[in-house]
């Protein structure tokens, strides 16, 4: 009878260590797969563009997107660009000056129409920016032209002047309205009441192409550019990763996007082929904002 003890004392630790290992995320491959961290670093590393979809008030997104800066700069050093969504095109100066340390946190952070939650989730990068040398690149059109869009569709840019057409891309705005997510957002549209709901997605695809386009305007040859950005913008390869191909074709484009999961044992369908590498996380997650 002893001899049966101290085996099923050892299955009994067992089962609690395993019931107290609480993951905090998961990586799966665009096949379902569970993944390494190393093994999506290595393909970030091969890259041209790394487009890193978050979901804005998750500590694991913000938290992994520093890592694997840090870890990316070790490995490219200055061949390493970022960029993010939350970064408005007119702002370029301001986000420079603070970059080179050329005006302090202060000014920075009093002028730059920063994010609600910058000091928690973006702060971090932009002071490892700083720190390194690191170019940060605004990329985002500035939300006074995306609202000129969505009541008047592409055309109303066409009135702004030419300095205010060197914050967005080059008119005419290619645009596929059949893009599910598009179609997604224009049934949303719908469903508010009607009212511009044809532009509500282009909206939306102003400010993919714009972001698109000023990765391509700071990108060169051999280097690496990390964007920020909604997971939605590059969701199922469409938004950036669609205009990314339809300026520079041929672009070794990598795409992780986020998700949170009420476990992370498998890789839900829904959630299934959405990027190259996504980023589960639980759902009970605590949020930063």
């Amino acid at each position: 009878m002893k001899k049966l003890v101290i085996p099923i004392i050892l299955i009994a630790f067992s089962l609690m260590a395993m019931k107290a290992d609480k993951s905090a995320y998961q990586i799966y491959n665009i096949k379902g797969k569970k993944v390494s961290y190393a093994k999506l670093f290595k393909q970030a590393v091969e890259a041209d563009v790394v487009l890193f979809g978050e979901l804005h008030n998750n500590p694991i997104c913000h938290w992994l997107q520093l890592e694997l800066t840090a870890d990316l700069f070790k490995e490219k050093g200055d061949q390493l660009v970022l960029g993010a969504e939350m970064f408005e095109r007119d702002g370029q100066l301001i986000l420079d000056e603070y970059i080179d340390g050329e005006i302090s946190t202060r000014s920075f952070e009093s002028q730059a129409r920063l994010w609600p939650n910058y000091e928690t989730d973006y702060k971090p990068l932009i002071e490892f920016a700083k720190e390194n040398s690191i170019p940060f690149i605004a990329t985002n059109i500035p939300r006074r032209y995306a609202s000129i869009v969505f009541g008047k569709g592409f055309e109303g840019l066409d009135e702004l002047g030419d300095h205010a057409k060197m914050f967005f891309p080059p008119l005419p705005i290619p645009y596929d309205p059949s893009l599910p997510g598009y179609q997604a957002m224009l049934e949303m549209g719908e469903g508010m009441g009607g009212h511009g709901s044809d532009n509500f997605p282009k909206a939306q695809a102003i400010k993919d192409a714009s972001m698109a386009y000023f990765i391509l305007e700071n990108l060169d040859e051999g280097q690496v550019f990390v964007h920020y950005h909604g997971t939605y913008h590059s969701n199922n390869f469409e938004g950036i990763v669609w205009y990314l191909n339809a300026y520079r074709p041929g672009l070794k484009i990598m795409t992780i996007g986020s998700v949170e999961q009420a476990s992370l044992d498998a890789l839900e369908e829904e959630n299934d082929s959405i990027a190259d590498f996504m980023l589960v996380i639980p759902e009970s997650m605590t949020k930063t904002h």
